[in-house]
């Protein structure tokens, strides 16, 4: 049963890796990256989980965290052209 599910998550990846290589616009391929690491997260826990090693649960936790913030990072660049902006607005409100 975890096997089948190895497999469709590997379908899913492949999947996901041909969006990004063929994904029209930057967008589409930034949410197939994120897919990409949602898949690998989801097959870290599967492995772990077959193997009887619960220490595959913690790097797919911070593996997801890391997948999180350079999502952020790369919408960030593309919003600002930079990742030093500060995200204040240019024009101070009263």
């Amino acid at each position: 049963m975890f096997e089948t599910a190895i497999i469709a998550i590997l379908v899913s990846l492949g999947l996901a890796v041909w969006r990004a290589l063929a994904g029209p616009t930057v967008f589409d391929r930034l949410l197939a990256a994120n897919a990409i690491g949602t898949g690998t997260i989801l097959l870290l826990a599967l492995y772990g989980f077959m193997t009887g090693r619960p220490e595959f649960l913690d790097i797919g936790i911070l593996y997801a965290l890391l997948n999180m913030i350079g999502t952020f990072a790369v919408l960030k660049f593309f919003r600002y052209g930079g990742l030093g902006h500060r995200g204040e607005d240019e024009e101070p409100t009263p």
